[in-house]
C-alpha cells in the first residue's frame, strides 16, 4: 500500500536535553502540523528548565556534510533555522541555503535562552544583523531580539532594518512584553502589515519561539501562503502553551502533541 508523500522540513538548530526547545521542539511542532522534520544539530547544550550553563557548537564542516547528505536523500520543502552557536556555523549555513533559493527559509534568531542566558556573541550578532537576513523568507524575533539585531526600538523600525538587510518578511512577537495581551506584528513587502493579539498566559514557557517558527515552516512546506502559515501557526502555538506541562522546576514545556493526546483519550 503506497502512502502520499509527506512535506519535509529541514530543521537546523541546537539540542536541548529538556525537550522544551531546540530540535525536539522543532520535530514535535512539525509533526503536529502534518509534516516530517529532519534534524541537523548545530550545537549541543547543557541546560534544564531553569537555565543554560553550556553551549558546544559542532564543527561547521560536519554540519555542511550532513546538510548535503540530507538534501541528497530527501525532497526538502522548507528550511527552519534556530540556534546557530557561532559565526562560522552561521556563515556555513548561509552559504548552504543559497544553493536552495527556491525554498522558504524561516529563521528564529536565537540570541538567548528562555531564561535569559546569552547564546550569541558579538560576531554572531553582526552576522545575523547584516548577512543572514538576505537568505531568509521570514525571521521571527521577539522584540528584544529585534532590537538587539537592529539597534532600533520601535517594532516597525526594527522590521524595516531587517527587511533592508534582505529578509522578505519579519514577524516580531510580543512574548517578552508586560502587557495583558501578546501582540505579534508581521511586516512584509510593499508595506504589508498585519497584527494579531493573544491573551497573555500566566506562566513562563521553554521553547515557544521554536514551536512557532517550526509550525510556520511546516505550513509553508505544506503549501500555505506566508500570511496563512503565520496565522495558523500562532493559533497552534497558543494552544500548546495553554496546555503546557511542568516537566522540571522552572519554565513549563509546551504540549505540542496535544491533538495526539486528545485522540488517544477518545480511543
Amino acid at each position: 500500500m503506497s502512502h502520499p508523500p509527506v512535506p519535509i522540513v529541514l530543521c537546523a538548530g541546537g539540542h536541548d536535553p529538556t525537550g522544551g526547545a531546540g530540535l525536539t521542539a522543532d520535530t514535535e511542532a512539525v509533526r503536529a502540523v502534518g509534516a516530517h522534520a529532519l534534524g541537523l544539530v548545530t550545537c549541543l547544550t547543557t541546560q534544564d528548565t531553569c537555565g543554560l550553563s553550556g553551549v558546544f557548537p559542532q564543527p561547521a564542516e560536519q554540519i555542511a556534510s550532513q546538510w548535503r547528505a540530507l538534501f541528497n536523500d530527501s525532497a526538502v520543502a522548507a528550511i527552519k533555522i534556530g540556534l546557530l552557536g557561532s559565526v562560522a556555523i552561521a556563515q556555513g549555513i548561509e552559504d548552504l541555503v543559497r544553493a536552495h533559493s527556491d525554498l522558504p527559509v524561516v529563521l528564529d534568531p536565537v540570541l538567548a535562552s528562555g531564561a535569559g542566558d546569552p547564546l550569541a556573541d558579538a560576531a554572531l550578532i553582526e552576522r545575523l544583523r547584516h548577512d543572514v537576513p538576505g537568505v531568509c523568507t521570514l525571521m521571527t524575533p521577539n522584540l528584544p531580539e529585534a532590537q538587539t539585531l537592529t539597534g532600533e526600538e520601535d517594532p516597525e523600525d526594527c522590521a524595516a532594518a531587517l527587511r533592508r538587510a534582505g529578509c522578505r518578511w519579519v514577524l516580531i512577537t510580543g512574548t517578552h512584553a508586560a502587557e495583558a495581551e501578546v501582540v505579534n506584528r508581521l511586516y512584509g513587502p510593499d508595506g504589508r502589515r498585519q497584527v494579531w493579539r493573544w491573551p497573555r498566559l500566566p506562566h513562563h514557557y521553554h521553547g515557544s519561539g521554536c514551536t512557532l517558527a517550526s509550525a510556520i515552516a511546516a505550513r509553508l512546506a505544506s503549501g500555505d501562503d506566508l500570511v496563512e502559515a503565520v496565522a495558523a501557526a500562532q493559533t497552534y502555538t497558543w494552544e500548546t502553551l495553554a496546555r503546557a506541562r511542568r516537566t522540571g522546576r522552572c519554565q513549563l514545556t509546551p504540549n505540542r502533541l496535544f491533538a495526539l493526546d486528545a485522540a488517544a483519550d477518545r480511543a
